[in-house]
């Protein structure tokens, strides 16, 4: 258990097939969990409930950066470590959802969108005494991920068979990814950083770059989009899912992104 588990997380090293499988079950668990919360309080998982979670993606993201900084320190350090922050994020998440859907009802998005947003802030303000050393990188993360999720877009015109980028949340998904891509490429092959997951840490090693990440995120993608949106018919659980692979990519983005620009 230490070697799989524990070590992993008190050392922040890099995932091993073991706790990648089982973080994994969890996460499905996760989101089945979240199917029956959203049945009991009567909530629909539309555009507007993902739009209002998405400053919570942010916090989580910009909260695992504070560790990163060393700002905070050990123990309390390990709960921002992954993927045990993963699992404090969504209980903050779903404890704001629930408590503002109870409070206010049908009218609750602004509320619980405002509660991500302020989180977010504080923890830009305690990062703002880092100081930038790369700054530029935020632009060339941007600039690069949007042009690969562009061309692929534009491919979607000639191919009918990627006729499920037509959906909102999938194209969101994709350019999520493009993201975390380009986030891995520039931390990995410009700055030195390293992948710690397992599969992408072996095609790393063995194309020489992080630029395999590009293919292999669409390879994996573009098929299981499809098969989502053919097999999952509860609208919930299937907007659910596609938010947790939003979360997957856009999370590691945002967190890469901010601990390249702030050289930390």
């Amino acid at each position: 258990m230490y070697r799989y588990y524990i070590h992993p997380i008190i050392y922040d090293t890099s995932y091993n097939p073991v706790d990648t499988i089982t973080w994994g079950l969890l996460l499905g668990l996760a989101v089945l969990g979240l199917v029956r919360l959203f049945r009991r309080y009567n909530l629909v998982m539309d555009e507007r409930l993902v739009l209002s979670t998405l400053p919570y993606i942010l916090a989580g993201s910009s909260l695992r950066v504070v560790e990163d900084a060393r700002l905070i320190e050990p123990p309390w350090s390990y709960l921002l470590i992954t993927p045990i922050i993963f699992f404090l994020v969504f209980l903050v998440t779903a404890g704001s959802l629930v408590i503002t859907r109870r409070l206010l009802g049908e009218q609750f998005h602004h509320c619980y969108a405002a509660i991500g947003f302020v989180w977010t802030l504080l923890n830009l303000i305690l990062l703002s005494g880092v100081g930038l050393e790369n700054g530029w990188v935020i632009g060339a993360v941007f600039l690069l991920g949007s042009a690969l999720a562009g061309g692929l877009l534009l491919c979607r015109r000639a191919l009918p068979a990627l006729s499920f980028l037509d959906d909102g949340f999938n194209r969101t998904i994709i350019y999520a990814h493009m993201l975390d891509a380009s986030s891995t490429y520039l931390g990995v092959d410009w700055f030195g950083y390293y992948e710690k997951h397992v599969v992408p840490t072996f095609l790393i090693d063995l194309t020489g770059t992080a630029a395999v990440m590009f293919p292999l995120k669409l390879l994996v993608l573009l098929p299981a989009l499809a098969l989502i949106d053919k097999t999952i018919e509860d609208r919930s659980l299937r907007n659910l899912t596609k938010l947790a692979l939003i979360t997957l990519g856009l999370a590691p983005a945002v967190r890469n992104t901010l601990r390249l620009a702030l050289g930390v």
